[in-house]
């Protein structure tokens, strides 16, 4: 009697172990995929994939090209900048959260050139700074 009250015991505990694991298997989810390639355009999204985060073109060896967008999570453009075989290139501007920019400037050959403008949270100019033509 005592072997068969040990044995359904055993059984309990395994059938019991076996169904945890299941759903433990069950819950396992693949990782979303957050990122696209489609006919040039990289576009990068925010979990859930409901909302664009970065989006801009992209060349077959995934050099930038063009202009590049980003965006807060709630949809609001935050920044964009332009880009020539994945060097910065031309105007950038930059926004706060709130949408008040926060600075705006032009690059060459990824370095800040001419003057840039950078503004306080009301959207006053707080600062210009001019950096010149570049090293090159």
């Amino acid at each position: 009697m005592k072997q068969l009250l040990f044995l359904t015991l055993i059984i309990l505990l395994c059938s019991c172990s076996e169904h945890n694991n299941e759903k433990q298997v069950k819950e396992i989810k693949t990782p979303e995929v957050l990122t696209e390639f489609q006919n040039g355009i990289y576009t990068e999204y925010y979990p859930g994939k409901k909302q664009v985060k970065i989006r801009g073109y992209q060349d077959s060896n995934k050099v930038r090209n063009g202009k590049w967008t980003y965006y807060s999570i709630d949809g609001k453009e935050l920044s964009i900048t332009y880009f020539e075989n994945g060097l910065r290139e031309g105007h950038t501007i930059v926004k706060r959260p709130n949408g008040v920019l926060n600075y705006v400037g032009e690059y060459r050959d990824d370095q800040m050139v001419g003057v840039w403008k950078f503004y306080d949270e009301k959207g006053n100019i707080k600062r210009e700074t001019d950096f010149g033509k570049g090293q090159k």
